[in-house]
């Protein structure tokens, strides 16, 4: 098919004719500024295949939204060339994605800046943060949606602020990519997975909880000198059921005598300044050099040397830093004039503003990633990235995911004299693991961790407690009872901060902490079959309440839903921030989506645990609690909620497999799809279809089926046989429903809320100063954090009141 062509919109200083042709599927369209700029453009990066963005296919579509480019030189940027795009939508249209980015739900109104930066103790207002994500997801009046992929790895301004106009702003010329119209949010980010890729599934463990901190400092201390046998201590918790994330940063001492030090020299691998030698920045270990992972050859010398780091009793590895950040610049990164001697299939030789955004994020996550495979083919490699790029989910097959393990023991190093010693462990405050941060501190949004969804990454969630400065008892146990539903889970903090465990905050705090993670626990059956979903087709795993029904229901249409950060869905499952009062017993109520939606409950209510609501019309599994995720077993009671819909239906799925192997992808697994249908005051539960090559367990099978109010019914029986509940009468239904009210009021009186201290139990880490200290000279003001490498958090014009880091 020929392309396309149509005016585009040009300056006086630059003429040429827009073109766009099909691509990938139908309803995706590539455009180019011109037939030239399509020729000079690089290769695609963030396309899991970047030939399919760049051969055409057949489709009797036509785009329905043409985006126009305007190429112009501007003085502020002398002889350079910047590409600008804006597209145009009808009023009523709602923004999201964008990627990890600080602030709302909806990003309509907000400007930033694709730029991976290292952002401790970032705010709401904050325009760049650890990973880019050039992406903007477009939810129309009608409730159907496009997407809109600029596909640069450069800096990448996003500006949402003009009433429905985007605005994308780069250097160089660019491809834009456009996702649909579909009909359906649900339906675009399924599209998207198909050009970028989708999620690997995650080893099962790596859903339990995680806990972490900056500052774990000696053996005495994690068990009550620093760690003078590491591998001893990892094998007695590999003993008591822990898994062990241990934490690699790029940054390479420069010592002659330090064997990676010299082996990387010998194999020249470093990152080079422009007059070729080899780029020296400060991070922990003081002068560092820096891998550069564009090169198949420095990715082979990296990943071999962590499949001998994996002898040390590593489950995983957190790759930090990764940025790259460094101490002591303006910047907070390498000079963008640094070189890059990258494959050509990825672009070649450039600068470091070509490849910021994705060398280290990506491509060192990609080097870990290989170097567990080599170090155990078996196993499924964990890896945890800081910095990432849209895509990087799906950068090589493999569980390129990125969180951690169940439970972060991360050994602190001494000096960084080899890969067998953990060097400088840092976080800023709520990032990603892919880090999406979703809390913001004082707030209790989850925006970070949905926006990530929004944007092609599946698997985040926040430092819960939050990385920068002192959780209250409160703000920790709200915060660990709605993070204990997010796609990732953990807990972790900075050094001389108090302690911010599960039980550092009291025993009423310690309850929400053991009642979270005990529903979370339950619930991992649910979680994992998402993820599932997620790997096969592409869906995300964590939604805004407007992605209620997928592809069926048409809550996006619902303009009250549109900003509601509140709650989120777990597929059929809503996770409602806590609608209980501080004083008395009686709910708030929750603006909930279209349909039916029916509460439930563990018999653990709490006014400090969010509400849970599931959609009528749907089946989700859950399981016996565990101390950890291994303690599973196939022969464990299986239990089904059930909420049927107006028909007096519902359907749901359970995946299982080994847990942590590659036998799923040839057929060594178990997907078995339920179904239920109330017939003549009977419901029946049974087994609609099944698939995968493995046996169904013998094992119990306890339905619970919801009639509203938290009151249910109880039946048993054996999986993979048909279990039928015969539906009481209206009058013994409506006496059920008012015992439960009346079971679930006396719960709420006995329960004693979290206090509103100001701190902990007074258990405190090493105290530092946590005041930034303040400089100011002629007419800049800056702000530095001491305590981590001297870092520059602020830098701010006096004259102007303009600060310089929105542009970083």
């Amino acid at each position: 098919m020929t392309d396309s062509e149509v005016k585009a919109a040009t300056s006086d200083s630059t003429a040429g004719k827009m073109i766009f042709q099909p691509i990938l599927e139908d309803g995706v369209f590539r455009f180019d500024c011109s037939a030239n700029d399509r020729e000079a453009v690089y290769p695609s990066l963030s396309f899991i295949n970047n030939k399919s963005r760049d051969v055409p296919v057949m489709s009797n579509k036509t785009p329905s939204y043409i985006p126009s480019f305007e190429c112009r030189l501007g003085q502020q940027i002398v002889k350079l060339e910047w590409s600008f795009l804006v597209v145009k939508f009808p009023a009523g249209t709602s923004f999201y994605g964008t990627g990890e980015v600080s602030g709302q739900l909806e990003r309509t109104g907000k400007r930033v800046f694709t730029w991976n930066t290292d952002a401790w103790g970032y705010g709401p207002e904050t325009t760049s943060l650890y990973q880019s994500h050039p992406w903007v997801l477009a939810v129309l009046p009608n409730g159907e949606a496009l997407g809109i992929l600029a596909d640069t790895t450069r800096r990448c301004e996003i500006d949402l602020r003009t009433e429905c106009r985007i605005q994308f702003i780069s250097l160089p010329s660019f491809p834009v990519i456009t996702f649909g119209p579909f009909s359906s949010p649900t339906a675009v980010l399924v599209s998207l997975s198909h050009a970028i890729g989708t999620v690997f599934m995650p080893p099962k463990w790596s859903l339990g909880y995680h806990q972490c901190r900056w500052s774990y400092d000696s053996q005495e201390r994690v068990l009550e000198e620093r760690f003078p046998d590491a591998k001893s201590l990892v094998k007695d918790l590999q003993n008591i059921g822990f898994k062990a994330i241990w934490m690699l940063d790029p940054g390479i001492k420069q010592e002659e005598g330090y064997f990676v030090y010299d082996s990387g020299s010998k194999h020249d691998v470093w990152i080079q300044k422009a007059d070729g030698k080899p780029f020296v920045g400060d991070v922990w270990p003081g002068p560092c050099v820096f891998p550069d992972f564009t090169q198949s050859k420095a990715r082979a010398w990296w990943a071999n040397l962590v499949k001998d780091f994996i002898s040390n009793g590593v489950d995983g590895i957190w790759n930090d830093m990764n940025e790259p950040a460094i101490f002591k610049t303006v910047t907070k990164t390498m000079p963008e004039s640094n070189i890059h001697r990258g494959d050509n299939e990825l672009g070649g030789c450039q600068s470091h503003a070509h490849y910021h955004n994705v060398v280290y994020g990506m491509l060192m996550a990609r080097s870990t990633y290989e170097g567990m495979g080599l170090a155990d083919r078996r196993k499924r490699p964990f890896v945890l990235t800081r910095a990432g790029f849209i895509g990087s989910q799906s950068i090589v097959k493999g569980a390129r995911c990125t969180l951690s393990a169940r439970i972060l023991i991360l050994p602190e190093a001494q000096g960084g004299k080899s890969l067998e010693t953990i060097v400088h462990i840092n976080r800023a405050s709520f990032e990603v693991v892919l880090f999406p941060l979703c809390l913001w501190k004082k707030d209790g949004r989850l925006d970070i961790t949905v926006t990530m969804g929004l944007s092609g990454q599946p698997l985040s969630g926040p430092d819960i407690g939050g990385f920068a400065g002192n959780a209250t008892p409160k703000l920790f146990g709200r915060w660990l009872g709605f993070g204990a539903m997010f796609p990732f889970c953990r807990g972790h903090s900075e050094t001389g901060t108090i302690d911010h465990e599960p039980w550092s905050f009291g025993k009423e705090c310690e309850e929400v902490c053991r009642l979270a993670l005990k529903r979370r626990y339950r619930l991992i059956p649910h979680i994992y079959t998402l993820f599932y979903m997620a790997h096969t087709r592409g869906t995300p795993v964590a939604t805004p309440a407007f992605f209620a029904g997928g592809f069926l229901y048409l809550n996006p249409k619902d303009p009250n839903l549109r900003t509601l950060d509140s709650c989120f869905l777990l597929g059929p499952l809503l996770v409602y921030s806590s609608i209980m009062p501080d004083l008395g017993s009686d709910k708030l109520q929750p603006l909930l989506p279209k349909g039916i939606w029916l509460s439930f409950d563990f018999d653990d209510s709490h006014p400090d645990l969010p509400a849970l609501y599931l959609q009528g019309g749907y089946i989700i599994p859950f399981g016996p609690p565990h101390q950890h995720v291994g303690e599973s077993n196939p022969l464990d009671d299986l239990t089904l909620i059930v909420a049927l819909d107006e028909h007096g239906k519902a359907k749901g799925s359970l995946f299982e497999d080994d847990g942590d192997g590659y036998g799923f992808t040839e057929g060594e697994y178990l997907f078995t799809h339920y179904v239920a249908e109330l017939e003549s005051s009977v419901v029946t539960v049974k087994v609609y279809k099944t698939e995968g090559l493995w046996k169904r367990p013998n094992r119990r099978l306890h339905v619970q089926l919801l009639i509203g109010e938290d009151a249910m019914l109880d039946a048993w029986g054996n999986d993979g046989e048909d279990l039928q509940i015969e539906m009481p009468s209206e009058i013994e239904v409506s006496k059920l429903i008012s015992s439960s009210k009346e079971h679930h009021r006396l719960r709420l009186e006995s329960i004693k809320h979290i206090p509103d201290a100001e701190d902990g139990s007074g258990h405190k880490g090493g105290e530092l100063s946590r005041t930034p200290i303040e400089l100011a000279n002629g007419d800049w003001s800056l702000k530095i954090v001491p305590w981590i490498g001297g870092r520059i958090i602020s830098m701010v014009h006096l004259p102007s009141g303009i600060p310089m880091y929105p542009k970083i």
